[in-house]
């Protein structure tokens, strides 16, 4: 009869696994399904649960109320490990003196501590060879090296990028790559405001020495970085990155003495770059 239940419980154990690995694979197969995985997962729970009472109706054909069966083999590792003496040999153990009636027992040095213990000195001497001999592994100066190795490469890359550009960092540019990606730029975003030959709109004319927020490239540059939300425009940064917005400006200052079709009247005040500080340049040179 037992063997009966056990053949009906492993049929019965076959068929939720079976049923778990359908819910899987239709899940699998498509986009993720929450309620796939919640069913997977209860199928689950039930094969685990299912598998305890299958241990339970095994060890109790055994007769095996105290589970001895099933620690027989965790009991065994843990012997081996410990080497503990039993209670009874507890005398023998015992050593002849003792220190204010407290006697000490003999015991041998567990295995697992021998383990240990030898696998330190083992493990040394892979690390003596591997990081001092044959200098294969990574050593502080090594990973400092090759971090500094990376910074590098990173820095070379946000440089391309234009993430070091800035208001106070940015110079003008005057190669044709560069005005030509300014032109395309201005094209697409700024004529509705300055007219395709930047004689001015609703925004100032960029062809004339007046500028309302400052001329030169640093302050053109801050501009279209940061809009004029007074006047109506907006800031860029947003939607250019650093390097599209130097080669705007310096694309916008290319216009600088060029004769419009309908120039506007100058707005703001006239600009000149600032002459440089005679002092500083004598400390310099």
């Amino acid at each position: 009869m037992k063997s009966i239940n056990k053949i009906w419980f492993s049929v019965f154990l076959a068929a939720i696994s079976f049923f778990s690995y359908s819910q899987t694979s239709a899940a699998t197969e498509g986009s993720v399904d929450l309620d796939a995985v919640m069913r997977t997962m209860l199928v689950l729970t039930i094969i685990v649960i299912l598998a305890v009472l299958w241990l339970a109706i095994v060890y109790s054909e055994k007769n095996d109320n105290e589970g001895d069966d099933f620690l027989r083999p965790i009991r065994l590792v843990t012997n081996y490990l410990t080497r503990l003496q039993p209670m009874e040999k507890e005398k023998d153990l015992l050593f002849h003196h003792d220190f204010d009636g407290i006697r000490e027992l003999d015991n041998r040095i567990p295995p697992w501590f021998n383990f240990l213990f030898y696998g330190t000195i083992i493990w040394a001497v892979i690390y003596l060879f591997v990081f001092h001999v044959f200098d294969d592994g990574q050593i502080q100066s090594k990973e400092y090296l090759a971090e500094v190795k990376q910074a590098g490469l990173e820095r070379e890359i946000l440089i391309k990028t234009g993430a070091f550009i800035n208001e106070e960092s940015v110079t003008l540019l005057k190669d044709a790559a560069t005005l030509s990606e300014g032109k395309d730029i201005f094209a697409k975003n700024c004529v509705t405001c300055h007219t395709a030959d930047g004689g001015g709109l609703v925004g100032p004319n960029l062809t004339d020495e007046y500028w309302i927020n400052g001329g030169g490239i640093k302050n053109v540059f801050k501009t279209i970085k940061n809009g004029v939300p007074a006047k109506g425009m907006i800031s860029w940064q947003t939607q250019l990155d650093s390097k599209k917005m130097q080669a705007v400006a310096s694309y916008v200052l290319s216009l600088q003495g060029t004769k419009p079709a309908n120039p506007k009247a100058p707005e703001g005040t006239k600009w000149g770059e600032p002459k440089a500080d005679s002092t500083a340049a004598a400390v310099k040179s």
